[in-house]
């Protein structure tokens, strides 16, 4: 859902760097989950407070008291649990779930497998990359309905209009 980008101010604030539509939609979740860059396991947090400031999200967590303790949380990512998520109709997806799909193109060439969905601003990019054995470049498909035909999370793969040169 998001990524620490830094403290903010010296009270313990966090910066974040939220990976949704809406930014502001993290603070309405009462149980976060925090991840430290290296390390495996989530530790449940509890945020305080959240606030918009200059377009970015700010949040107080619980666990987190002064800007040092804040300045070690720098890129640390944030979840929250899947169960508190809204269902999502129609052909919504959560980005989450199209990490590890194959990618196909029209042709029916296997391009490989989304490694993550990164936020450029302008739109989503699916970052691409070979699958295991296979050789190939990294792709970064454009994630926007010119591009991606389907997604079919059950069948584990979504159909994009790229070429495998591309």
């Amino acid at each position: 859902m998001a990524e620490v980008a830094g403290p903010y101010g010296v009270e313990g604030w966090l910066r974040l760097r939220t990976f949704s539509e809406t930014p502001e939609a993290l603070g309405r979740y009462r149980l976060w989950w925090l991840r430290r860059g290296g390390e495996d396991e989530w530790k449940e947090v509890t945020p305080v407070a959240t606030r918009m400031h200059s377009g970015a999200l700010l949040a107080r967590l619980a666990e987190i008291a002064d800007r040092e303790a804040a300045q070690a949380m720098a890129g640390a990512q944030i979840a929250v649990p899947r169960s508190a998520m809204p269902a999502l109709g129609g052909d919504a997806v959560y980005w989450a779930d199209c990490v590890g799909l194959q990618v196909v193109n029209r042709a029916g060439v296997v391009l490989g497998r989304v490694a993550v969905v990164q936020e450029f601003g302008a739109h989503p990019v699916l970052r691409v990359v070979p699958e295991q054995g296979q050789d190939g470049p990294v792709r970064l498909i454009p994630f926007v309905a010119a591009y991606v035909d389907g997604i079919d999370v059950a069948a584990g793969r979504i159909e994009v209009d790229w070429q495998a040169d591309y």
